[in-house]
């Protein structure tokens, strides 16, 4: 019953608070912004969108080749064509509860492809750790390109005082739980250990594999076509598309923060987008509205794909059989 209790409570929160998020910026505007905001939807040049898409399914299909080079070095060679399946089932059951797609990539591949849960967790892991250090490379760029500006906004955007406290509490709890970790003989600590190595030799792999040039490549490949999405997406509106690169760059950060920390960004997106873009002279109304229809694109890929994949995979596997 419990929990039952805490799977539902997981899923429901952040969907509230996407609810909450999508009230709280339609509660700003008048009616006449809403309608404002319906003609631009209605002008919008969608071949612009379809580009985007494009680069979005590149960034998938990299993705998907990418994964390959983990699972080959770990003697799992996997088809292509089931990772960027077991990916577009992650990218959509993401919509529901946060980063439980990570968990679900390793499960398909276990089901499918034999591959122990441990391992192929541990190369998701491992491709999160470069992604991460990739999507702080753009934050940085988009500093240096943005200092002065977007110091402002972080500066009245974000308590920096409780962050800071949370950070120390968190560090805290950390260093202890790793001292238990590591010294204690409980049968439950050294069960934990046993799996925590297969998850280490997933997540090593990347830095062992032959090939690594490859990997890289196609590492570049995927956030290129994150940041070509973002970039052809602006170009759908008229009031977006003179937008300068490093100011596209600026919001391409902010957004992959709310995907980050939301179901795939639903209702923190568009005000995140917004409200960056505000400091841009865009109103708000232009900004809401790129930043629902670029949303809105890109999640109905993932909805479509994903839902495809679960059909697919299956019957897929049967053929082979």
């Amino acid at each position: 019953m419990k929990k039952n209790i805490s799977k539902l409570t997981n899923i429901l929160l952040p969907l509230l608070l996407g609810v909450f998020l999508v009230y709280y910026a339609y509660s700003q505007f008048t009616d006449q912004q809403i309608e404002e905001m319906k003609s631009q939807f209605r002008d919008a040049n969608y071949n612009y969108i379809l580009i985007s898409s494009f680069f979005s399914l590149l960034s998938l299909w990299a993705r998907a080749y990418r994964w390959k080079y983990a699972l080959n070095y770990m003697g799992h060679p996997v088809s292509t064509s089931t990772n960027f399946m077991a990916i577009s089932i992650g990218y959509l059951l993401n919509l529901t509860v946060p980063r439980s797609g990570e968990v679900s990539r390793a499960i398909v591949l276990q089901k499918y492809e034999k591959v122990p849960f441990d391992k192929g967790f541990g190369s998701i892991v491992s491709e999160r750790v470069i992604d991460l250090i990739c999507l702080l490379i753009c934050v940085l760029a988009a500093l240096l390109l943005q200092y002065q500006v977007l110091r402002d906004f972080l500066l009245a955007k974000v308590p920096v005082e409780k962050l800071a406290i949370l950070g120390t509490i968190a560090l805290t709890g950390f260093l202890v739980v790793v001292a238990i970790f590591y010294y204690s003989k409980w049968r439950v600590i050294l069960f934990i250990k046993q799996k925590v190595k297969g998850l280490t030799e997933g997540a090593i792999s990347i830095f062992k594999m032959p090939h690594r040039a490859g990997f890289l490549f196609h590492t570049f490949l995927i956030w290129f076509g994150y940041i070509a999405t973002f970039y052809f997406g602006t170009h759908a509106l008229a009031s977006t598309s003179t937008l300068s690169f490093p100011i596209v760059m600026s919001a391409f950060v902010a957004g992959s923060f709310a995907v980050s920390f939301t179901n795939g960004g639903f209702g923190a997106f568009p005000l995140i987008i917004a409200e960056l873009l505000s400091l841009y002279g865009i109103s708000a109304v232009a900004g809401t509205a790129f930043g629902w229809i670029l949303w809105t694109t890109q999640t109905a890929i993932v909805v479509v794909l994903g839902a495809l994949s679960f059909l697919i995979l299956p019957l897929y596997y049967n053929n082979k059989k």
